[in-house]
């Protein structure tokens, strides 16, 4: 995996996005957008995965679109995360960051996936995620989640596909919302457009609404920040 920063890297808000090499290449588009829907400073460090339906899947399921199935990777990508990007920067004793770990279609589920394995995410925004896996949706009603703020999207036309699998997207997320409401801070936005339909745009809006959201108080007796990764 490799590691590319934008923005403010010295910001105590650090967004952290999971991303393959199409999406790597309009970054700076997405960070540009951000810019323009916030006030507040921040930085974005975009992790490129190498296997994407391997390095995202929470566990291996069938495909349900051409021939490549998904494998058990998010777990192994989660850890590499947290020492490579998160625990290296905590290692400074009056750090203060603060983390949304946000991601689109398939990563948004791993997004989802992370901030029910550790508490290093406060927020996560997850556009358009594929929330329509298999077992996720009983996955997340069954355990606890961990992020203070949850937000969802989805485009108005992405449940509108002859994939039954697929097409099961609209009611899996509002479950989800409506799920998570009972749990935790949630906001589901619907967009225009099928699945791809400006992903930077959903991206920019569900980052800069959660970075706008006041931030609570969260922070152990010794004043440093809790992280407590399954591995």
């Amino acid at each position: 995996m490799k590691i590319t920063r934008f923005g403010n890297e010295k910001s105590n808000i650090v967004l952290i996005q999971l991303v393959d090499e199409r999406e790597l290449s309009s970054m700076e588009h997405e960070v540009d957008l951000i810019r323009g829907l916030t006030d507040r400073d921040f930085g974005l460090i975009a992790v490129c995965v190498d296997d994407w339906n391997k390095d995202l899947s929470p566990w291996k399921a069938p495909s349900v679109y051409g021939n490549e199935d998904f494998g058990s990777g998010a777990d192994e990508t989660l850890s590499w995360v947290l020492n490579n990007v998160i625990f290296e920067a905590n290692a400074e004793e009056d750090d203060k960051r603060r983390y949304i770990l946000g991601g689109y279609s398939l990563a948004g589920l791993f997004a989802l996936y992370s901030a029910y394995k550790t508490n290093v995410f406060e927020r996560i925004a997850a556009a358009s995620p594929s929330v329509w896996f298999p077992g996720f949706t009983e996955y997340a009603k069954e355990n606890e989640i961990n992020a203070d703020y949850i937000y969802l999207s989805l485009g108005d036309k992405e449940e509108k596909t002859k994939n039954r699998t697929l097409a099961s997207v609209g009611n899996c997320i509002r479950e989800l919302a409506e799920y998570y409401d009972t749990v935790t801070d949630v906001t589901l936005e619907w967009n225009e457009g099928n699945h791809f339909a400006e992903p930077e745009v959903r991206m920019a809006k569900g980052f800069a609404y959660l970075i706008n959201r006041n931030w609570k108080m969260r922070e152990t007796a010794s004043g440093h920040p809790v992280h407590t990764p399954s591995r």
